[in-house]
């Protein structure tokens, strides 16, 4: 009699055990479709961000004025690697107008990226490597807007990375062009 009870019990747990495991099993296969299903899109929103940033520095190298700026959105700010360079589009257009006109663009050439997007994906902002002829390694980082199914640059920050070796007398160096007034 014990052994029959015994072995009702069992039987009785195996099955709730069992119901729940085809319950997990179930949500999580199911979870994983939604997963998979938001991927694609992310994917396909990530290509076309890099395909914007690369873009936007080609026609900077080929010194395309408008194309160049077709690329950000209407209240874009520019931010360069002097503090003074906080520049809105209109700002920075003109600071870019009389390079481009004489076909002096820039050339920065990216060599690594990470994108990452807000959960309804309208949003994304990045960080790259970017190589210069003048400046060497240099980073941007920057967020995109989705503006009626086009990827715009909002803002872009251009820096140059410092070593941490090398910090103190830079941040030296820097104190001292600003007690000149420089």
């Amino acid at each position: 009699m014990r052994l029959t009870i015994t072995v009702i019990l069992f039987l009785s747990c195996f099955n709730a055990f069992a119901a729940e495991v085809l319950t997990s099993t179930t949500q999580l296969h199911t979870s994983n479709q939604v997963q998979s299903s938001k991927v694609q899109p992310l994917l396909e929103a990530e290509e076309k961000v890099n395909k914007v940033l690369d873009l936007l520095h080609q026609m900077a190298s080929d010194a395309n004025f408008d194309e160049y700026f077709s690329l950000y959105s209407d209240n874009a700010v520019f931010i360069g690697t002097d503090a003074s360079e906080v520049w809105t589009i209109s700002v920075f257009k003109a600071y870019a107008q009389p390079h481009f006109s004489k076909g002096r663009g820039w050339t920065y050439i990216p060599h690594s990226r990470h994108i990452y997007f807000s959960n309804n994906r309208d949003v994304a902002w990045f960080d790259e490597r970017l190589d210069n002829d003048s400046l060497g390694l240099t980073r941007g980082t920057g967020v995109l807007i989705l503006e009626n199914n086009e990827w715009k640059v909002s803002q872009y920050h251009l820096t140059i990375p410092i070593p941490n070796a090398l910090a103190d007398s830079v941040a030296e160096q820097i104190k001292s062009h600003r007690e000149k007034g420089q």
